[in-house]
């Protein structure tokens, strides 16, 4: 499925992703135990979330026993790319070597990192 407009997740919904992308399945219940570790909240706001997800095709439901299980139903590689290019395009004029000029001017980068950017920057030539 494709991320559009209408269906582009919200940060929590993204917090879910992340999660499911990890699993690749999982109930309710696990999403919640996940989630509770690093921030106050709900079990019915996770449910809730995860019931606007599935309406929005974000991800799959079997319904067949009783306890749902939830997968993704957009990659990661896609959800990213649809951000990134959205952040680019808004907050760095469409500049994606501004985009990497910030990261790294902000951010420490291991050597091994810098090697592995560097690597990926030849084979792009």
């Amino acid at each position: 499925m494709a991320i559009t407009k209408q269906n582009k997740p919200t940060e929590g919904e993204l917090e879910i992703l992340q999660i499911l992308w990890t699993k690749q399945s999982a109930t309710v219940r696990e999403i919640h135990e996940v989630i509770i570790k690093t921030k106050d909240a709900g079990y019915t706001t996770t449910l809730k979330l995860m019931q606007i997800m599935f309406e929005k095709g974000i991800v799959t439901r079997d319904s067949s026993n009783k306890t749902h299980i939830y997968q993704p139903a957009v990659s990661k590689e896609k959800t990213q790319t649809l951000f990134l290019n959205k952040m680019i395009d808004s907050l760095f004029s469409g500049s994606p070597a501004q985009l990497v000029m910030q990261a790294l001017g902000n951010h420490k980068a291991s050597k091994k990192e810098l090697e592995e950017i560097s690597n990926y920057l030849k084979t792009i030539k």
